[in-house]
């Protein structure tokens, strides 16, 4: 019974001895050994072996990025007003034994770095240029801390102003501001637009009286060179067909209803060569009854001389005479 403790003793003692001789180290993870109180090594990862009871493994640390967002900090700006800002950090631990050995509190230590940094940052900028200048500012504050953590094993990565938190008072002016500005831009807008369409309408109407009485100007040149053309062709017809006294008498009447055309006429003018047209007309009238008298004679004398032949020769020629007046004077 007693060798069965002394057996268990040994196997719980060499477990005991095995799990503090193997160490293995995670990914990322990094492990400083201390022997008998001082610094011996730093463990990289994988399966590793340490002295027991004389090597001793501290916490391990994380190398990968890491994130931390500060709470909102009081800032004075240059023109006296306080604001709160809110940072986030971004930072690496590149070396594990000065990240053990040359801070305490790394985080805190960052903080308080950031704070006074912001403050002085902050301090020479007014309210306006704090808020439009978030670059510069988050430049000026990498450059600072970068150089404060490299001897702590430390780097910054990335500096962001999360929020600029000025006063409610100040706030509700600066909105005000705004919204008075954007008022009147959209004021200008409005009135260049107006005038812009005004202009482009005067333009378009101008535009477009210029063309109509263009338009115009061609058209009564071609209807004048029409007409030209019309007279032209009509007065060489006439020159041409030479026409007498009685044609052309014949044609004046045959225009003068056209001149009464009309709803406004009340009045009919007869012109002065209305009476001209006339005498043609009468005298066509007397040479007409004038060959129809002739044309009678004639006949009367064809029919004596046929009375004077034989009795039907003369009856003949009095139905020849007879029918040559009548006809004449149908005609």
């Amino acid at each position: 019974m007693a060798g069965l403790i002394v057996l268990g003793v040994v196997v719980l003692f060499a477990l005991l001895f095995a799990a503090r001789t193997v160490r293995i180290i995670p990914q990322a993870r990094a492990g400083v050994v201390e022997r008998l109180g001082r610094y011996s090594r730093t463990l990289e990862p994988g399966l590793t072996l340490v002295v027991p009871f004389v090597d001793r493994v501290r916490p391990l640390i994380d190398l990968r990025e890491q994130v931390v967002a500060f709470q909102p900090q009081p800032v004075i700006t240059e023109d006296n007003l306080v604001i709160q800002i809110d940072t986030v950090l971004y930072f690496t631990i590149t070396d594990a034994k000065s990240a053990t050995y040359e801070v305490a509190n790394p985080l805190q230590a960052i903080e308080q770095l950031t704070v006074t940094t912001l403050r002085n940052v902050i301090g020479g900028l007014t309210l306006e240029q704090s808020l439009t200048s978030r670059e510069n500012i988050n430049a000026a504050l990498r450059t600072v801390l970068d150089e404060a953590t490299g001897k702590w094993g430390i780097r910054i990565n990335r500096v962001e102003i999360k929020s600029v938190d000025p006063p409610a008072t100040v706030q509700e002016a600066m909105e005000k501001q705004m919204r008075a500005e954007r008022d009147r831009r959209a004021t200008i807008l409005t009135a260049e637009g107006v005038k812009q369409s005004q202009i482009l309408t005067a333009e378009g109407e101008k535009q477009a009286a210029v063309l109509r009485a263009e338009g115009e100007r061609q058209a009564a040149i071609l209807r004048a060179e029409g007409e030209a053309k019309a007279i032209a062709t009509v007065f060489s017809a006439i020159h041409a067909g030479d026409p007498d006294r009685k044609l052309l008498s014949y044609q004046y009447l045959q225009m003068l209803p056209k001149l009464a055309e009309g709803d406004a006429n009340k009045v009919f003018v007869i012109p002065s060569e209305f009476a001209n047209a006339f005498s043609g007309i009468g005298e066509a009238l007397q040479r007409a009854g004038a060959l129809t008298a002739g044309s009678g004679d004639a006949g009367g004398a064809g029919g004596d001389a046929g009375g004077g032949g034989t009795g039907g020769g003369g009856a003949g020629g009095s139905n020849a005479g007879d029918a040559g007046a009548g006809d004449a004077g149908a005609a």
